[in-house]
């Protein structure tokens, strides 16, 4: 997967709609990880951010696979 910018027909740098979903992700994954150290000490906090988590890091798998895998 590329990551870096594309030019379109103008020659203008362009970030693409991929890219774009990829970044909010990485942006999800970084809100978890600080409602994970926030929670620390409360049972159902850490609970419910434990979740939240894992919850990005399946979200985020398609990003690593091939097009065409199932």
């Amino acid at each position: 997967m590329s990551l870096g910018f594309h030019r379109d027909d103008t020659g203008k740098r362009r970030i693409s709609n991929r890219q774009i979903d990829f970044l909010g992700w990485l942006l999800f994954i970084a809100s978890a990880l600080c409602f994970v150290v926030a929670s620390i000490g409360h049972f159902w906090a850490m609970g419910g951010s434990l979740f939240f988590l894992i919850a990005c890091l399946v979200f985020i798998i398609p990003f690593f696979r091939r097009d065409g895998d199932g």
